[in-house]
């Protein structure tokens, strides 16, 4: 009898005290340093997800789940032809960006709204687009002569402008 009562005694201490690590343990998500971990559903007032970079979090069950996004650059290659200058002068202007998802607190909640879940082809096109947009704007905002003279002053207007746009998805230029 008084065996039972100790084995019942070891087996509730150890069901009280093991089962809560075990969990803690097999919930916590670690962000590895080429990706961001993205906690969402209930988190506490910190907007649709909690981003991690570097670090990790415990990832409650039923109530929250998680994803990751990637930090690998990604290369895209735009040939913008026949874009028309403050001249209306047409030119071609073949250009390789480099873009990635920034590691900023807020730019990283921009992509885990906007991105999560995408495929990086996905991502790729979105960019593609935005940055297709924003140097035909830049070019049409110069006379062949700006274009032509400066390329750092030039070169300075388009990644300002099309990092302003990027940010706002969650990605930013290398």
């Amino acid at each position: 009898m008084m065996e039972t009562l100790i084995l019942i005694g070891i087996a509730l201490f150890v069901g009280i005290v093991l089962a809560p690590v075990y969990v803690a343990t097999s919930r916590y998500k670690l962000a590895p340093a080429n990706k961001i971990l993205v906690v969402y559903g209930n988190t506490k007032g910190a907007g649709a997800a909690q981003c991690y970079h570097g670090g990790g979090k415990i990832v409650w069950p039923l109530v929250q789940n998680y994803a990751f996004l990637d930090l690998q650059p990604m290369t895209i290659n735009i040939n913008l032809e026949h874009a028309l200058s403050q001249q209306n002068i047409r030119i071609n202007v073949p250009s390789t960006f480099t873009i990635g998802i920034d590691t900023k607190p807020s730019i990283m909640q921009n992509a885990a709204v906007r991105l999560l879940g995408l495929q990086p082809s996905d991502i790729e096109a979105m960019a593609k687009e935005i940055i297709f947009g924003q140097l035909r704007l830049t070019v049409a905002s110069l006379t062949i002569e700006e274009i032509n003279g400066d390329r750092e002053a030039f070169l300075s207007q388009v990644v300002n402008n099309v990092d302003t746009e990027l940010h706002k998805i969650g990605l930013y230029l290398i």
